[in-house]
Order: structure tokens, then C-alpha cells, then sequence
């Protein structure tokens, strides 16, 4: 039983360590500049009035029935840009998570496993924002949001674990083959385009539909719409699939990493 739970005692074993080195990261994130933690907000929003104008405006891209005009567009666009940007800032980092931190690998009590923690705490400062902002559209343009936004935190708890599993294979990985890191930056870039974050599922053929359902972000994108949006319950059993897929996946990642940590210091 303590196995199955190792993902999980490995930030409760450090969690004031990860918890400080997050706040640090947070800080320099943004340290220096005029506006500071202001562009947590500020940066989804730009990137959102962007696509938003390209899809809805340039290329009169609609989503059906439940959305119309580009205001509630731009909440459908945002709830997939969030869980992409997620994604896209933990992978982007994970292959030089260790070469980033070269110092630690010297000291040999220090607990490299929870590197990929901190990672996704700052990446979840950044998540948790964008939901704000989310929350603050949909008052704006609908007034009070469904109830089944409370389950957001359901919704998204099995990708976090997800995203915690690929990061200690790719950190691990990243140390030894330094390509990694270029190889994962054209990986993150189409599966933005093969995830329903432009376009609803619908609009793609049924013959490679199956290539959008592989993609791991298309399941919690269109959960978070329906908890966030539509009102709409999730989808219990699938996201207890998706969460015991998950748990395998951070529990191997772990695994690895323990059994390849011990070459770090030879190539660093």
C-alpha cells in the first residue's frame, strides 16, 4: 500500500522544502518587473484575445448550439488554453529540470524526486489564476457560474498526477540525452493543435477523431468545460480511468527516476 502511494509521500516527506523553493520561483518568475504577479493574469488573457480574435473573428470558427457570440467563444477557447498551458510550461521545463539544478545533484541528502513538485507548484500558481480569471468571464458575461464548478479541482486532480509522472521521466531522461529538450519543445507544439482547444471534436472526421481522443489533454479539456461551463456533471467513470492511468504513470515515472538519479552526478 505504501507503494502505491510514493507519488504522494514524496511531497508530504518535503512538503515545506517544495513548498518554499515553489514561492521562490514564483518570485523570480516575475521579480524586476513593473506589474510583478500581475502578469500571471495578464499573460493567458493576451494569448486568449488573440486566438480568440484569429478563430472567432478571422476565421468565423462557431462551436454550436450551447455557445454563440465571441465572448462565450473566448470562455470555451480559455478553459483548453488553461489545461494546455499547464502542460506546456511543466513539459517545456522537464528535460533540464536537473540540469537546471546542478547544485542539488551534488548534495546527496538532498530530495531530487520533489523537483518535479516545485515545477508544477509554479505552474499551478499560474493554473489557478487563469481559473480566476475564468470564473470572473463567465460572472461578466452570464452571472453566477453552475455549481458544478466546485468539481474543478476533481477535474483537474488526476491530470496533475498525470503531468507529476511524465515530468520525473522526462527530468530523468533529460539528463542524459540533452536533445530531449528540443525533441519535447515540437511535441508540445502539436499537441496543441491536436487537442479540441480551437475547434470541437465534432468538427474533426470520424476517421481520425480516435488521433484527438488519444491526445491525454482532450478528456480533462472537455471535462473542465462541462464542470466550469455547461453545468454538466463529469464523467465519473472515465475519470477514475483516467485517474488510475495517471497513478500508473506517476508511480513508473518515479520509479525511474529513483533507479537512474544515482548517474546524475557522472554527467552533469
Amino acid at each position: 500500500m505504501k507503494r502505491l502511494l510514493l507519488p504522494f509521500l514524496v511531497y508530504t516527506a518535503h512538503r515545506k522544502l517544495i513548498a518554499r523553493l515553489t514561492r521562490r520561483e514564483i518570485a523570480q518568475t516575475y521579480r524586476g518587473s513593473l506589474l510583478g504577479l500581475a502578469w500571471a493574469l495578464l499573460n493567458p488573457l493576451i494569448m486568449l484575445g488573440v486566438f480568440t480574435f484569429i478563430f472567432s473573428v478571422v476565421f468565423q470558427a462557431r462551436w454550436g448550439t450551447e455557445i454563440e457570440g465571441h465572448g462565450e467563444f473566448a470562455l470555451v477557447l480559455f478553459c483548453g488554453l488553461i489545461v494546455f498551458r499547464f502542460f506546456a510550461e511543466v513539459m517545456g521545463r522537464a528535460p533540464n529540470l536537473m540540469l537546471e539544478n546542478t547544485s542539488y545533484i551534488k548534495k546527496v541528502v538532498f530530495p531530487l524526486e520533489a523537483m518535479p513538485w516545485v515545477a508544477a507548484g509554479g505552474a499551478l500558481f499560474n493554473l489557478a489564476a487563469s481559473l480566476l480569471m475564468l470564473v470572473l468571464g463567465f460572472v461578466i458575461l452570464n452571472g453566477v457560474p453552475p455549481w458544478t464548478l466546485v468539481l474543478v479541482p476533481v477535474v483537474l486532480a488526476p491530470y496533475v498526477l498525470l503531468i507529476l509522472g511524465l515530468t520525473w521521466f522526462l527530468s530523468a531522461i533529460g539528463v542524459f540525452l540533452r536533445d530531449l529538450h528540443q525533441v519535447v519543445g515540437v511535441l508540445v507544439t502539436v499537441t496543441m493543435f491536436l487537442c479540441p482547444i480551437f475547434y470541437p471534436i465534432e468538427a474533426v472526421p470520424e476517421t481520425f477523431r480516435i488521433f484527438i481522443y488519444m491526445n491525454p489533454l482532450t478528456f480533462i479539456i472537455e471535462q473542465l468545460r462541462d464542470v466550469a461551463l455547461f453545468g454538466h456533471l463529469p464523467d465519473f467513470g472515465l475519470l477514475a480511468g483516467y485517474l488510475a492511468a495517471a497513478w500508473g504513470i506517476a508511480l513508473a515515472g518515479l520509479w525511474w527516476f529513483s533507479r537512474t538519479r544515482k548517474g546524475f552526478a557522472d554527467v552533469v
